[in-house]
């Protein structure tokens, strides 16, 4: 046995080996639908993607999706409900709406640009009236609703003054909603 056998033997196969094989076994197979069958065999092989770290979504959001967009939630969220900081920024684009809007945009890309590497508009049963994606409106929904109970209940802001307590709500819901969708595209194995 060499270096390279026991190198093999130790790693465990992937999609490369599996193509190999079918590789060989294309060269084997004598009948033309026989052929055609591997062909198609190592066609979906190569559209074969490992899930690493990021999860894949396979059905609709439900409870277990919204228990873990909470829980990213709280998780990022805290942070920011307890800090100064935010309530400080919070008040600066209140008093400006271009960084309000500018902010909000931003925010919404981020928790958009992470469901999109867990591929969520792929999953078609996960959709409002067959065209809306119900996952990233969800997400933002349960994010938004607990930094506004969290921010509100733990007395971090007064909504006296609503721009100013919707400013610094928007800042936490942002990082909440970054939360959610990390915790959402976490692969659950």
């Amino acid at each position: 046995m060499t270096d390279t056998d026991s190198d093999d033997a130790a790693r465990s196969p992937d999609i490369d080996d599996v193509l190999t094989e079918l590789d060989e076994l294309e060269e084997l197979v004598d009948g033309e639908e026989e052929r055609r069958q591997v062909r198609e065999a190592m066609r979906t092989a190569r559209q074969v993607r490992p899930e690493g770290v990021i999860g894949r979504f396979r059905t609709q959001f439900g409870s277990r999706d919204a228990g873990e967009a909470l829980v990213g939630s709280f998780v990022f969220g805290l942070p920011m409900i307890v800090e100064g900081g935010a309530l400080e920024i919070g008040r600066f684009i209140a008093e400006r709406p271009p960084a309000f809007l500018l902010t909000l945009l931003f925010g919404g890309a981020v928790v958009v640009g992470i469901l999109r590497a867990g591929e969520f508009e792929r999953v078609v049963e996960d959709r409002m009236f067959g065209v809306v994606p119900l996952r990233p409106l969800a997400i933002v929904a349960i994010a938004g609703g607990l930094a506004v109970a969290l921010m509100t209940g733990w007395g971090r802001v007064s909504w006296s003054d609503p721009m100013v307590a919707g400013g610094q709500t928007l800042l936490v819901a942002i990082a909440m909603s970054i939360g959610a969708s990390i915790g959402d595209i976490l692969p659950e194995n």
